[in-house]
This record gives structure tokens, C-alpha cells and sequence, in this order.
């Protein structure tokens, strides 16, 4: 939904039209119209119609009547009536249009007590009305500081400035009645301003807020879907769909809006399909309806004694059995009319055909860095004590070889010193004793 000018830039706003998503084309804009009379020229004789849609901040549209003739197109900003003051919008619909567009919301096109366009807005009125919009955030979060301080049961949602600044609209969802009385005074008082406060839907909510459904696109609330029907959860029950809250539920917290856009298609083909309460008589005894599979057109039975089995039929044979067993007649078996009979016990629920070893392998927690280096360490410090307890060993082996040879160090040296002087003294001794003869 946006233009071809709009690109992303560094801080999120658009780089192209620099319109934040307001361009003139009206290619971005929230529920807008395609205006296919643009190229198509009026008769003559006949004058343009003299009603223009205009669109304000988000999804708020409302119509007004071109009393001073002005020449306007899709994308001019104008200055349009208030109950006080003036506004500033964007036209998004001129011409016959308008007119169509009046009677689907039951808007009287002539009646004289619309509001009317006063003129093309000019740039101190556009300067003035950015200023107000620049203040909506910081407001926002101010007034739901106040809320909160005052413990009221509510969520503010959006603000919404007029176009001159004199007043600003709040709105907020609530699932009971609040008095806000004290908080209208509060920031009354806190932004010199006039307030209006405005409850709304939480479908609203969404469409005012927008956002990227579980689809990949933008809400179509906010893009292209102005209605709200009811949706129930028989809509998900007749497309057999599971009933998971979390997958159900949009953003908005309701159930999604497009569980009713095939809806009408399940209808129509269910009509000629037997109902879930079907039961077939047969020789083997009674059969129930398990499941219903609308887009190949079979249904599974089994019998009441033996559940676990399950017979495909197609609508066809389904229908023969019932018209058999409304003359009072019983088939033999389902087993003779079964395209195929299945085993709920050997379903196979996931065939592993890439390897993979489990759907929750990635659920697993990772192993932090940290943990991997501390294994290493431990590793490796019971492998150094494991080399020290053998050089212990070994040196505790050589202790005794070394004695037996005769000691080491100085104390073998000492011994052969005395060997040696004991047999010096003994030969002087035997040299001596001849002379003394």
C-alpha cells in the first residue's frame, strides 16, 4: 500500500515523499478509494459533484460540501469546518464517487447541515498542523502517566490534534466504564488545551494503530476492510481448522477477521457432504464419522468396537450406505467399499527425509563459550597431574637401582675416597716392613 517514491530511510520515515506516509497520489493512505472515473470526462451540460471525501490522521474519514467551488483533486490539503475553529485534512475522493461512497455509510448527500471546505490550506496553516502532530507522542505518554497515577482502568491508545491546535482528541479502550472526570481536568490543566475523550473497539484499535499481520501483510482493518462482522468460532469448526487461541487471534486480540473470507465457499461445498453425526449400519457393527476432508471429497469411518482403524470412503459410497440403510438394508463390511483403510497407531507423524534428528533441535539451549573453555582447562590440568603421578613413579623406580650401585651424590663419592686412601695405606705398609727387618 505505499508508492513507488516511499523508501525506508536510517531513522524509519519515508525518503521519497517525505510525507510520512500522506503522498499525494494516495497510494499509502488508509482505506482508500480507487478513483476509476479520474480519466472520464462529465457530459456536458452537467456539473461536478459537489462533495469531497476528506481523510484526517489514520483511518478517520468524514465528507464535506464544496460550497465555494473550489478546484480540488486527490491529495490537496484543505481547511475544513470543526465545531470550533478549523481542521486540516487530506482530500482522498472527488466526484460521483463521493456520492456512492455517502450511501454505503448512510451519509444524506443533501443534507445542508454538512460541514463545508473553507479553502486551500496554506503553508503557515500546514506548519501549524505539523507542530500539533509532532506533539501527539509526547502528550500520549504524559496522559497515560496521568492514568496510571489516577489508577483508572483504561488504555490510551492515540491522540489526534485538530488542525489549529485548540483541541485534542484521546482515544482509549476499556473493558468498563471509567470515570475520567479528574483526568480530563489534569491534563486539561497540564496542556492548556481542550479534550475530548473518545472510547473505541479493539478492532479500532488495530485499525487506527496498523501493523504487519501473521500473514507478512499489512492488517487489512487498517488497508482496505471498513466493516466489522461478528466472528464466532464455528467459522474455524467448519474449516476443520485447529482451535489454538494464539493462532486465531489477531492483533487486536479478537479472532481474525479473514476466518469469514472462506467461509461461504465451506458452506456451499458442506451441502453435499454428509454431517459429522453420520453413522452407517453395517454386518460388523455400527460406524462413526472420525474426519471430513472437503477438498478431496472422502470421509473416514470406523467401527464402534475398533476405533483405531479407519476406512477412506468417498461422499459417493457414503451416500449409497445411508440410502441402503434407510430401506432398512446393511452392507457387509466397510472393508468392500474402502478406498484404503488406515491405521491411526502407524500414522507416521514426521518422516525425517533430510537427517534432521529432531523438530526441537533448536529449542535446545546453547552451550556459552565459557563453559567450553573451563571443560579445556579441566582437561588439560588432569592431564598435566596424570603426567606428574608418572615422572614420580619412574624417579621413585631409579631410587633403588642407584643405591645398589652404590649410592649417588657426595655419599658415594665419600665411600670411594676411603677405598681408596685404606689401600694406599696398605701398600705403604707393606713397603715399610723390609727396612725395619
Amino acid at each position: 500500500m505505499a508508492c513507488s517514491s516511499c523508501s525506508t530511510g536510517t531513522d524509519g520515515q519515508p525518503r521519497g515523499c517525505k510525507n510520512n506516509g500522506t503522498c499525494g497520489s494516495d497510494g499509502c493512505n488508509k482505506l482508500t478509494v480507487f478513483d476509476w472515473l479520474s480519466n472520464m470526462s462529465l457530459p456536458s451540460g452537467e456539473r461536478a459533484f459537489d462533495c469531497v471525501e476528506v481523510r484526517f490522521k489514520n483511518s478517520r474519514k468524514e465528507f464535506f460540501r464544496n460550497t465555494e467551488n473550489l478546484s480540488l483533486s486527490i491529495g490537496d490539503v484543505v481547511a475544513t469546518q470543526a465545531q470550533s475553529g478549523h481542521d486540516i485534512g487530506m482530500v482522498t475522493l472527488v466526484g460521483e464517487l463521493v456520492k456512492v461512497q455517502m450511501k454505503r455509510k448512510k451519509v444524506d448527500f443533501k443534507d445542508e447541515a454538512l460541514p463545508k471546505v473553507y479553502r486551500k490550506a496554506s503553508q503557515s496553516d500546514i506548519d501549524k498542523w505539523q507542530k500539533c502532530r509532532d506533539r501527539e507522542e509526547e502528550i500520549k505518554k504524559r496522559a497515560r502517566e496521568m492514568a496510571i497515577i489516577l489508577k483508572l482502568q483504561m488504555k490510551i491508545s492515540d491522540v489526534e490534534f485538530q488542525g489549529d491546535g485548540s483541541k485534542a482528541t484521546f482515544y482509549y479502550t476499556a473493558e468498563e466504564r471509567v470515570d475520567f472526570r479528574q483526568l480530563i481536568k489534569d491534563m486539561a490543566k497540564a496542556f492548556s488545551i481542550r479534550i475530548e475523550m473518545r472510547q473505541i473497539g479493539y478492532r479500532q484499535e488495530a485499525q487506527r494503530l496498523g501493523g504487519i499481520g501473521s500473514c507478512g501483510r499489512e492488517l487489512c482493518c487498517s488497508t482496505w476492510l471498513s466493516d466489522f462482522r461478528s466472528v464466532s468460532t464455528s467459522a474455524a469448526r467448519y474449516q476443520q481448522l485447529s482451535l489454538n487461541p494464539q493462532k486465531l487471534a489477531g492483533q487486536c486480540g479478537k479472532l481474525k477477521c479473514c476466518l469469514n473470507y472462506e467461509l461461504d465457499t465451506y458452506l456451499e461445498a458442506l451441502k453435499d457432504f454428509p454431517s459429522q453425526d453420520t453413522k452407517l449400519m453395517t454386518e460388523k457393527g455400527i460406524a462413526f464419522c472420525q474426519k471430513t476432508d472437503i477438498f478431496k471429497a472422502t470421509l473416514w469411518f470406523s467401527y464402534k468396537d475398533d476405533p483405531a482403524n479407519w476406512h477412506t470412503l468417498s461422499k459417493e459410497q457414503v451416500q449409497e450406505i445411508r440410502a441402503k440403510n434407510k430401506k432398512k438394508e446393511k452392507v457387509a463390511s466397510l472393508e468392500e467399499y474402502a478406498i484404503e483403510n488406515y491405521v491411526v497407531e502407524e500414522k507416521v507423524l514426521f518422516e525425517n527425509v533430510v537427517g534432521q534428528d529432531s523438530l526441537t533441535r533448536f529449542d535446545r539451549p546453547k552451550r556459552s563459550r565459557n563453559s567450553k573453555n573451563r571443560n579445556k582447562n579441566k582437561n588439560r590440568n588432569r592431564n598435566k597431574k596424570s603426567g606428574n603421578a608418572q615422572t614420580k613413579s619412574n624417579s621413585g623406580n631409579r631410587g633403588p637401582a642407584n643405591k645398589s650401585e652404590g649410592g649417588k651424590g657426595q655419599g658415594g663419592n665419600r665411600n670411594r675416597k676411603r677405598r681408596n686412601n685404606n689401600r694406599n695405606k696398605n701398600q705403604n705398609n707393606t713397603k715399610q716392613q723390609p727396612k725395619n727387618a
